[in-house]
């Protein structure tokens, strides 16, 4: 089980995440049932799950985005999944559905999720961080801040630092 940071403190994550390989009924899913299901999975029953607000999807770093584009209004979460540390695709999958497709949900990193890092993901759109049990918690949430200005425009700041003087 992760430990989840979310606007910058501990919380508990009531979100289960189903894995890709794990069989569901998708008729059996509870409005108390708090559900993260693979994009496959969740695209297979799209039109019912886009109206729940207790059932999320998440990407693996080798599904892009676009599947998504016309659900983003009603998606409650969307997480996407860095398998490795160096695996960047997960950063652009974010930019996309906040900038292109305008998706204004919680948007969670899960996976490899290291401190070094949770700046970054926080410029490129991301909300929430699934923390690997593995991994000290308090310093991934000090990680948000290691930088107190930034040069270029991205997600969190979309004008660049010579336009901001």
């Amino acid at each position: 089980m992760s430990k989840l940071v979310k606007d910058q403190q501990l919380v508990n994550d009531q979100w289960q995440l189903v894995e890709k390989d794990s069989t569901i009924d998708l008729d059996s899913i509870a409005d108390s049932d708090f559900l993260l299901l693979p994009l496959g999975k969740w695209l297979s029953s799209a039109d019912d799950f886009s109206q729940k607000k207790n059932i999320g999807v998440w990407l693996d770093s080798d599904e892009a985005p676009e599947p998504l584009a016309g659900f983003c209004k009603s998606i409650p979460l969307i997480a996407i999944n860095f398998p490795v540390f160096s695996d960047g695709r997960g950063y652009s999958y974010a930019r996309t559905l906040r900038e292109h497709y305008h998706y204004e949900g919680e948007l969670r990193a899960i996976g490899d999720i290291l401190r070094d890092q949770m700046h970054f993901y926080q410029r490129c759109g991301f909300s929430s961080f699934a923390i690997r049990d593995d991994r000290d918690s308090s310093s991934a949430i000090e990680g948000l801040n290691d930088f107190s200005v930034s040069y270029q425009a991205a997600y969190d700041t979309p004008t660049p630092l010579f336009r901001r003087r």
